[in-house]
Parts: structure tokens; C-alpha cells; sequence
């Protein structure tokens, strides 16, 4: 799950991270007051989306696709300024390298204050599960992808693995701010923020806190310029309400949501062969395979290991909302769940959704043969599959594609 930037220098300022003053605003008419309440002559206007590169991302008109303004996030210097830039942003399509060419619909505003920046950093939190520790990420080059300081300038980035039942020890603190080239005012500066950002991380069970640019005033101070925080889905359990709170239906697939209340895992992709499948492991395979043989999957969707005759007939209805599908593949391998349960769901799923698409099935596992008996007694066009390759060949095959 993830938050806007507002909603992330809230959780930083209550942590005692040090934040410039903001507003959140939904209205030309809420950025022009909250100018007015932050009395300072110059303030930034930030599209809210939960993509990254909002910078240098392009606004579109949601009609016709006609170029508004460059930029989604602006530095105003007037009264005036904010409400231009206001009435670009709020209602259009902001394209980012992270929201694919769709774009997202800006519904958010941040108007936030000025300040005087002598420099950019970077600074990242995440989970490094193979070293089962916080890894903490920074670069004396903020403001950039990191991505391309990662391969051009790879000695810029300093990393330090935090132990979980340690927790950030003062000597990591102090020698990732003088690798950053801290001093003096600076160092003391960044030495109390630091462990205040990694309690943040910690104790609302985050997977991601990423500060782009973390900046170093004219004054010696190091202030979060940015926010962009992700929550570990696994601890949804522990933060219920608050995260309910926080969480942005509108920012979300539509379909993605309502797999999710029917317990299944769905992500949409951009091609035209609708995967099936019964744990996260299988899926991943399941599409390398299919690609291997020519072919593009259209989503990610897992039933997980548990599902009934239901969630299958409401995992085909997902998949074929999407109207870039022309063929299915259900790949099934039956330990907790049950070949014959899921041969029932498949069928009851095509009778009673009129499936007008190819549908290749395997399955493997337990029940496999009543299952396997189940398909074969129907009278509907489904074509068997005897494992993964076969299968995958044979739905791209079935849709005119292929190597």
C-alpha cells in the first residue's frame, strides 16, 4: 500500500523529521488559501499521484490528450502563479516514467513552502531480505533517478544494513553523514534525523521510504523535501484503521480492489493472455513460459491456495474485463486445493460468464485425474493441457501468435 507525499511529511513531522510547512488542497480555491496561510513568497505546488518522477513527468487534458503544462511539480512565486499552476494541474493526466503512458488523474494537491537549498541528496529505507535487514540507501546526488547514479556514478551511493534487534546505532548515524559530507551544524542535524526516519520505517511497518531530494539548507539544516512511503501489505493486521484512513481508492485498479476483497492477488498487465493461477511462485513462471513461447500475459492473478468454486468464477470475470484479452491459461497445481474443486469452478465460471475466448487448463496434483475427468465429460471448448510448456504453447498458438 502506499500514501501521497502530504500524508507522508504528516507521519515524518509527528516522528520529529524536519518537514516545511504544507497544505493539502482538492480545489483551485484551497491552494490560493493555503498561499495565503503559509505567508510565504515563494512555495511549491506538487501534483499528488503515487508515481515518482513527478518533476519531470507532463500534464495532459483527461479529453483529448492535449499538453496542459511540462512538470507536475511547480515553484510559484506570486499569488497568481499558484493559481495557474493549480488550475493545470487539478483534473488532468499527469504521465510520469512510472505511470506508464496512461498517466494518472491528479485529484491532490500539495502547496508547500519555500526554502533556501545549498544542496540535493537522496535518501532511501527498505527491507534487503536477502541480508534480513533495513537497508538504508544515500547519495550526495539528490533530485535524480537514482537509477541512472546506481550504473554512471555507482561510488555516490552509500549503503549501511541496520541489524533489526540492534537497531540503528549512533556510529552508522554519524559515519553515513560524514560519507554524505556532513559537518558541523549539518551532521548534528542529520544525526537526530536519521534515527527518527528509521522509527518511522519501523514502527509502521513500511517496505519503502524514499526522501528525493533530502536537502541541506543555506542555514545547515537537513529538511525532507519529499516523502514517498510504501506499507508492508503483511502488517495490514497491525494498522488497520489508520492505513483505512490513509489508503486512496482512486489511486488503485478498480479490478485489483475488488480481487482483493474476494481474496485473490490480480495485477494488470499489457498483453493479451489472461494467466490463471494458484500461488505467486507458479504465476511468475507461467508467464516467463508463455513469453517464452511468443506470447505477452495480460495479468497476474493468483487464487491462491485455498479457493473455491466462487473466487474461481470471480477470477474469470476480472480477467475478462480486460478487453486486450483473446485467450486464457489456467495452470493449476493442486497441494492444499483440489484439481476436481478447481475443474468445477472453471466450468461453472464459462457457463455461467458465456466464455467466448480460447481457455487451456493444466493441472497437476492433487485429484488431478477426477479433475482432468470433470474437464473431459463437459461439453464447453476447453483444451487440456499435460504441463506448463504445453499449455502455454497452446493458448499462444490458439490466439494466432507465437515464435
Amino acid at each position: 500500500m502506499n500514501i501521497h507525499e502530504y500524508q507522508g511529511k504528516k507521519l515524518f513531522k509527528d516522528a520529529g523529521v524536519a518537514v516545511l510547512e504544507g497544505r493539502h488542497c482538492t480545489s483551485v480555491k484551497d491552494a490560493l488559501e493555503a498561499y495565503d496561510t503559509l505567508e510565504s513568497k515563494v512555495v511549491a505546488v506538487k501534483s499528488q499521484i503515487h508515481a515518482g518522477g513527478r518533476g519531470k513527468g507532463n500534464l495532459y487534458s483527461p479529453d483529448n490528450r492535449d499538453l496542459i503544462m511540462e512538470g507536475g511539480v511547480k515553484i510559484a512565486f506570486s499569488r497568481e502563479e499558484v493559481e495557474t499552476y493549480s488550475q493545470n494541474i487539478l483534473g488532468n493526466i499527469l504521465v510520469t516514467k512510472q505511470t506508464g503512458e496512461e498517466g494518472k488523474l491528479v485529484r491532490n494537491l500539495y502547496i508547500e513552502s519555500g526554502c533556501d537549498i545549498a544542496h540535493e541528496y537522496y535518501l532511501a529505507m527498505l527491507v534487503d531480505r536477502e541480508e534480513k535487514s533495513v537497508l538504508i540507501m544515500a547519495s550526495t546526488e539528490g533530485g535524480m533517478d537514482i537509477e541512472e547514479v546506481a550504473e554512471n556514478n555507482p561510488e555516490a551511493i552509500h549503503k549501511v544494513w541496520i541489524d533489526a534487534h540492534a537497531g540503528l546505532l549512533p556510529f552508522q548515524t554519524r559515519n553515513l553523514g560524514a560519507a554524505l559530507g556532513f559537518s558541523g551544524a549539518s551532521l548534528k542535524s542529520f544525526s537526530k534525523m536519521l534515527p527518527k526516519l528509521y522509527n518511522v520505517f519501523v514502527s509502521n511497518d513500511c517496505s519503502m521510504v524514499e526522501i528525493n531530494p533530502l536537502v541541506k539548507t543555506s542555514d545547515d539544516q537537513i529538511i525532507a523535501l519529499d516523502a514517498k512511503i510504501g506499507f508492508d501489505s503483511n502488517a495490514e493486521f497491525r494498522h488497520n484503521s489508520e492505513w483505512d484512513e490513509m489508503r486512496d481508492m482512486s489511486e488503485e485498479e478498480e479490478t485489483e480492489i475488488r480481487a482483493s476483497e474476494a481474496g485473490l492477488s490480480y495485477v494488470k498487465l499489457d498483453g493479451n493472455i489472461g494467466c490463471l493461477v494458484n500461488g505467486a511462485g507458479l504465476a511468475m513462471a507461467t508467464m516467463d513460459v508463455i513469453q517464452l513461447y511468443g506470447g505477452e500475459p495480460a495479468n497476474f492473478l493468483d487464487v491462491g491456495g485455498g479457493a473455491n468454486e466462487e473466487q474461481v468464477t470471480t477470477a474469470f470475470s476480472i480477467i475478462l474485463e480486460d478487453p486486450n484479452v483473446k485467450g486464457i491459461l489456467v495452470n493449476i497445481f493442486g497441494g492444499i486445493m483440489r484439481c476436481d474443486i478447481i475443474a468445477r469452478g472453471v466450468i461453472a465460471a464459462v457457463e455461467n460468464l458465456g466464455l467466448e475466448v480460447p481457455l487451456v487448463v493444466r493441472l497437476a496434483g492433487t485429484n488431478v485425474e477426477q479433475g482432468k475427468e470433470i474437464l473431459a465429460e463437459s461439453t464447453l471448448n476447453i483444451h487440456p493441457a499435460d504441463d506448463l510448456a504445453n499449455g502455454a504453447q497452446r493458448i499462444v498458438e490458439l490466439i494466432g501468435g507465437g515464435n
